[in-house]
């Protein structure tokens, strides 16, 4: 039995609010009626009473409260067997237990902090230091109530922004298209998103029969609205629905690409590309960028000579960013049995757990003895990403790491 009124529909739930909720239990009615008496008052906490032991775990599972007093000595269930299954359930193990007892006994006292008890009081104490007390206990797991509730809440955020992240990374690992021959040429990749997924999006396809796009993005900064509009510039590119422009020329690509996507309209963000068109009947590889990593071009090696890597420079402006730039054009003549490799930053920039960062140079000069190496790209790439996950010490990526390579005839 309780010592008042149930709360009605309007009154917030016991322990939500700054009043605490309190509840004793004691075989003694005249216990109850006097603790009862002694909280009474303006502003006093909610007072509940539960005369019989074996009830308490359920009354307390119905009320919800943010104190319970606990008389030690009762027939039946005692305190201390009563304080070990309150204490043995989740649902009240934070929840604070003063003690109450007869004497002052530093045994009994040891024994009840060991099996969890909040306080101790010899009963009946004063009504300013009881009062004081449940306060103060009923404050302190009233804040942690909150907290855990601030805490779970920011969990379920979390597993939901994870789930949108991991949709959004399947989308875009969707598009790529799956490694095997385009055109004239091999292509093989590897995409590993970054837990927080960046921008990243590439592809190649056949323009005619005669040159073969290539083309790989990044997106500044990271998440869902990252890979959207990654998602929109690679769509826009294997489509070819870009107005006025001609495929075939990597800086018409970017200069349309600058038009179409301005940063103002797409919530700041910019993007780096590099666009390359390889030309079958001349072997030449026209490329233009737009401040991206430079793509590497790896020629056999010479009989007795180490392998070499031949810089494809993308120093054109940030893609988005500027309205009116203009992009600039290169090209190289493709030694026979060449590779390509083009990247993002993540692929280098991976910091060690020691400190430190994988340089350009470093992984230049990694991709150069893969390729020098011979066999397939595949082998290589999975090299890259095991060298990569060593020096991060397999932590997650910070960034997404993307990488392409692509095989060029070794005939005529």
């Amino acid at each position: 039995m309780t010592g008042s009124a149930p709360p009605s529909a309007d009154t917030p739930p016991p322990g939500t609010g700054p009043r605490p909720v309190v509840l004793l239990v004691d075989d003694q009615p005249i216990i109850g009626e006097a603790v009862r008496r002694m909280l009474a008052g303006d502003d006093a906490p909610a007072f509940h009473y539960c005369r019989e032991p074996a009830a308490a775990l359920d009354t307390a599972g119905a009320l919800g409260p943010t104190v319970i007093l606990l008389d030690l000595v009762m027939p039946e269930l005692d305190g201390i067997e009563l304080l070990r299954r309150f204490r043995a359930e989740e649902r009240f193990r934070d929840v604070p237990i003063i003690v109450l007892s007869t004497k002052e006994d530093p045994a009994i006292k040891a024994e009840a902090f060991s099996l969890g008890a909040s306080d101790y009081l010899v009963k009946l104490p004063d009504r300013v230091e009881l009062l004081a007390r449940i306060r103060h206990h009923s404050r302190g797991y009233t804040a942690l109530v909150e907290r855990n509730a601030a805490f779970e809440a920011l969990r379920q955020s979390r597993e939901l922004l994870a789930a949108d992240i991991a949709t959004a990374a399947r989308y875009v690992r969707s598009l790529i298209p799956p490694p095997g021959p385009v055109g004239m040429l091999a292509a093989d990749w590897r995409f590993v998103p970054s837990a927080s997924l960046g921008g990243d999006a590439f592809g190649y396809h056949a323009l005619d029969d005669d040159h073969v796009a290539i083309y790989l993005l990044d997106v500044c900064g990271h998440g869902v609205g990252a890979a959207l509009l990654s998602v929109s510039v690679l769509s826009a590119v294997r489509a070819e629905v870009l107005p006025s422009t001609d495929f075939q020329t990597p800086e018409s690509v970017l200069a349309a690409l600058n038009r179409a996507f301005p940063m103002e309209r797409h919530d700041g963000m910019f993007f780096t590309m590099w666009y390359g068109v390889y030309e079958r009947q001349s072997r030449r590889l026209r490329w233009a960028g737009g401040g991206h990593p430079p793509a590497f071009l790896v020629p056999p090696p010479s009989p007795g000579q180490a392998p070499a890597t031949i810089p494809l420079d993308s120093d054109g402006p940030l893609v988005g960013a500027i309205e009116g730039v203009e992009f600039s054009g290169s090209e190289v003549a493709v030694p026979p049995g060449s590779r390509l490799f083009v990247f993002s930053d993540g692929a280098f920039e991976i910091v060690r757990p020691g400190g430190g960062m994988w340089s350009l140079a470093e992984f230049r000069g990694f991709l150069a003895s893969e390729a020098g190496a011979g066999g397939a790209a595949g082998a290589g790439l999975d090299h890259l990403l095991a060298h990569a996950r060593g020096l991060a010490g397999h932590a997650p990526l910070l960034d997404d790491l993307s990488i392409l390579a692509i095989d060029f005839p070794a005939g005529a």
